[in-house]
């Protein structure tokens, strides 16, 4: 015996099984008709109140109509309710089957079958089922699918009124919260008006202490510059008092050779001033009579000045190594790391330079003022102004008691610290003076201009002694030999200058940037010579053999300046991508110095474990060794 019962005559047999989901056909039998809406229809809300709920009301129709329609054709699907009889026997075997009544089965269809053989009953006159046997057992197949979507339909509730519930705690959790940030906040603010009315209360006190402050450093920066101006008098009279009892020109020439170059007296009293003349006119006499060839150069040049410096002369070439030697300790390994950032300048800085005696440094800036402060805390001690263009270069006197400043203005002009003003403007350049340096003795400065030419000004003549002509180009910077009467200038006709300051007359000249040269600078020993050109390139130079033993080419960016460490083992170089490159010359090897990004103008080691930078932005770097 099988599950099911299949019967051969039988005109149909129609399994009971009901399928596990239901589909949907798209074609109903179902008679009524059914308004079709189309999707182009324009539900425009009228403008009055009573318009709109009747425009509302006809859509929520509507809705409810298509939800009906959905309902009808559930109902009425075809594979869902069959049109198709079903034979009454194999009704009753399927119906036993089901149930599990297998010994009633086997007996029905025994008795069925003998009857039927025995001719006593035919299949089609048992007859066929109703429909609504059929049709009671579909909804209830329907009923119990029904019932477990129910069920799961609470169950997804159940779970988002769970979820709803704990959403609005949240919600309220984080609203209490907002309230508590809000009164926080408004507690602060009225905080904040508190502690701003407090500070406004204190800031004109504040204000005063600041400026008795600054006038406190600059007070005692003046005492330290007047005492070492009077050490200096000091020690002028005590020179003069033996040159008048020598009473010897000879004794004063080989003085002045010995480089011990008389300070220029701002204040001159009456004894001073008897004796200066005393001396002029002895110097005058003596030299009227002995018909020395310098003078007969000079002569032979122009009128001589009374009041023109004589130009040391140059020691045996040991002089400079030695105070070198003196002066210099060995560079302990590690590298720079930046220690400070100081705003110093409102416009970009252009020039920097170093207090020989003091932790004092200057600089110039593209805003005209040039300005003192105190190294490394940043106080600013003393500005000047009276420029009226860029300011180009700065440098002290060796006294450390005056400064020299040249301009885009044309002029170079020499400023008194004791008295922050000009003392004197030195006028002669036709176009913007580029650099400027002071000679180891304090009487003389050197100039650079874009004119093409150079400048040797005496101090105490206030006038120009010599001009250096042969330069094709504009001469960008200029710098004296220590302890020497020979100056370097370099230029953007691709070449470097050497100059002899007491006859005006070039020395050599060293060839071999492809660039514009924008700087060059001597070592302390004065043996070798660093330049850097417009392309980037450095290049080291031996003032022995006159050749150049080193090229670095740290471009494609321009290099703006370089310096030279005080032990002569490490070169900066100013770069205009915006960092500080430094050469080791030990190791040849080539480290950069990343600061805040912007041009670095000029640089400058400051004592044996710092370096400075200044750059387009206004603010100086310092620049700290580490080990």
């Amino acid at each position: 015996m099988g599950h099911f019962w299949n019967s051969s005559h039988a005109p149909a047999v129609l399994d009971l099984t009901i399928p596990a989901e239901i589909t949907i056909t798209d074609d109903s039998k179902d008679d009524y008709q059914y308004e079709e809406v189309s999707a182009d229809d324009d539900f425009s809300l009228p403008e009055d109140d009573e318009d709109l709920s009747k425009a509302l009301q006809t859509i929520e129709e509507q809705a409810e109509d298509a939800k009906l329609m959905e309902f009808l054709l559930v109902l009425n699907s075809e594979k869902l309710i069959s049109d198709l009889p079903q034979a009454m026997d194999d009704f009753f075997c399927n119906f036993l089957v089901r149930l599990g009544m297998s010994r009633t089965l086997d007996c029905f269809q025994t008795e069925w079958y003998e009857l039927i053989e025995r001719g006593e009953l035919r299949a089609d006159e048992a007859g066929l089922v109703p429909d609504v046997y059929t049709r009671n057992e579909q909804l209830e197949t329907e009923n119990l699918s029904l019932k477990k979507d129910l069920e799961n339909y609470r169950q997804t509730v159940n779970k988002v009124e769970e979820a709803l519930l704990k959403m609005e705690k949240e919600r309220d959790f984080h609203r209490m919260h907002h309230k508590r940030v809000l009164q926080e906040k408004n507690r602060l603010a009225c905080d904040l008006k508190r502690l701003k009315a407090h500070y406004a209360s204190y800031e004109p006190m504040l204000k005063q202490m600041s400026e008795k402050y600054q006038n406190s450093l600059t007070q005692k920066m003046l005492t330290s510059l007047e005492r070492d101006k009077a050490m200096g008098q000091v020690t002028g009279l005590q020179a003069a008092l033996r040159s008048l009892e020598s009473g010897y020109a000879k004794q004063i020439s080989a003085t002045k050779e010995g480089c011990e170059c008389t300070k220029k007296k701002e204040f001159e009293g009456p004894t001073q001033k008897a004796l200066r003349e005393t001396r002029q006119k002895k110097f005058l006499v003596v030299a009227s009579s002995s018909g020395d060839p310098d003078e007969e150069g000079e002569k032979k040049m122009g009128r001589r000045d009374l009041k023109d410096s004589e130009f040391p002369v140059d020691p045996e070439g040991t002089l400079s190594f030695q105070h070198a030697k003196e002066h210099t300790q060995p560079l302990k390994p590690g590298h720079y790391q930046l220690s400070s950032i100081l705003k110093v300048h409102d416009l970009a800085v252009s020039c920097l330079a170093l207090h020989p005696r003091k932790n004092i440094v200057l600089t110039g800036g593209d805003d005209h003022l040039w300005k003192t402060w105190g190294f490394p805390d940043g106080n600013i001690l003393l500005t000047g102004e009276g420029h009226t263009d860029w300011l180009s270069g700065c440098c002290f006197r060796p006294s450390g008691t005056q400064l020299v400043t040249s301009s885009g203005d044309t002029t170079v002009r020499l400023w008194d610290l004791s008295r922050s003003g000009c003392i004197l403007t030195l006028r002669g350049h036709s176009r913007a003076v580029r650099g400027c340096s002071w000679h180891s003795c304090g009487d003389f400065v050197a100039s650079a201009s874009a004119d093409c030419t150079s400048k040797i000004w005496d101090v105490n003549s206030e006038r120009c002694r010599y001009t250096l002509r042969g330069h094709k180009d504009s001469v960008n910077s200029i710098e004296f030999l220590p302890l020497s009467s020979t100056v370097v200038t370099s230029s953007a006709d691709k070449t470097l200058s050497l100059w002899d300051v007491r006859k005006g007359l070039r020395v050599y000249t060293f060839q071999g940037h492809v660039h514009s040269c924008n700087h060059a600078t001597f070592n302390r020993k004065g043996d070798s010579i660093a330049s850097c050109d417009s392309s980037g390139v450095l290049k080291i130079w031996d003032m022995r053999m006159l050749l150049p033993v080193l090229s670095i080419d740290a471009g494609p960016h321009p290099a703006n300046q370089v310096a030279f460490h005080r032990s002569g083992d490490l070169v900066a170089l100013a770069s205009s991508e915006g960092s500080v490159k430094v050469l080791s010359l030990a190791v040849g090897q080539l480290s950069i110095l990343r600061g805040p990004g912007v041009e670095v103008r000029c640089v400058r080691f400051h004592s044996q474990d710092s370096l400075l930078s200044a750059g387009a932005d206004g603010r100086v770097c310092l620049w700290s060794w580490a080990q």
